[in-house]
Parts: structure tokens; sequence; C-alpha cells
């Protein structure tokens, strides 16, 4: 009988996971790949100015790589892509500038992507396969 019950609650939680599909995928998260003060800063002035110019219907990654020589290293990723990349000096006055400029920089180049995904000619091959 515990067995059986196991069995079916396994099962209930198993089929809504088989037949989710890319419509399913949550959107609007921006993850925090950050380690230094410099870019958790980066980081939230960023994600601000991204919640706050329009709905976000995309997941994004902002990644930092420190140096002491060079600053850090800030990237971000859409769809496992690069589209923004930039050192940040360890004496940034002005970051939050610098981040609302890369947010709309991303933007931008988000729709374009968009864009070229929807004019490209797929009648030989699935988006997945190009």
């Amino acid at each position: 009988m515990i067995r059986q019950w196991l069995a079916a609650m396994a099962l209930a939680l198993v089929l809504p996971l088989a037949s989710a599909g890319e419509e399913d995928e949550m959107m609007g998260f921006i993850v925090d790949d950050t380690i230094s003060h410099i870019g958790h800063d980066f980081y939230y002035s960023f994600s601000e100015r991204l919640r706050a110019t329009s709905p976000m219907d995309f997941n994004l990654v902002v990644r930092e790589r420190p140096s002491a020589r060079w600053g850090s290293l800030v990237t971000v990723e859409y769809q496992q892509r690069l589209v923004y990349r930039r050192f940040l000096a360890p004496n940034t006055v002005e970051l939050k500038d610098e981040a609302y400029d890369a947010a709309d920089w991303v933007r931008g180049q988000i729709v374009q992507r968009k864009l070229e995904n929807l004019l490209q000619d797929t009648t030989d091959l699935e988006r997945d396969e190009l």
C-alpha cells in the first residue's frame, strides 16, 4: 500500500516535468556571479536599471574575474553567449553610470538578437541545430 502510494506520488511529480516545454521557462532572472565589492555594486546598479526600464522576458548572468593589476573583468551573458565585457578599475568613481550604460547596451543587444532570430531562415534546420 505504501509502495503504491509512493509510486503514484513520484509519477505525479515526474509527469509535469516531462511535458514542460520551452514556454514553461522562467524569465526575469539576473544571476549574480560577482566576487568583489566593485562587482556587487556593478551588479546591483545594472540589475536596478534593467528592471526599471521595462519588463524582463529574458535571463542574464553577470560574472566577474577580479585581478589585482587590472581591476575586475565584468561580463554579461545572454543565452550562454557573451553580450558585454568591460574592465572596471579598482578606484572607479562613476560605477553606477557605467552599470546603467551597460544595462542599456545589453538591452539593445538582446533586442537585436531576438530580431535576428525572428528573421532567420530556418526552413531546412531547427533553431537549435544552427
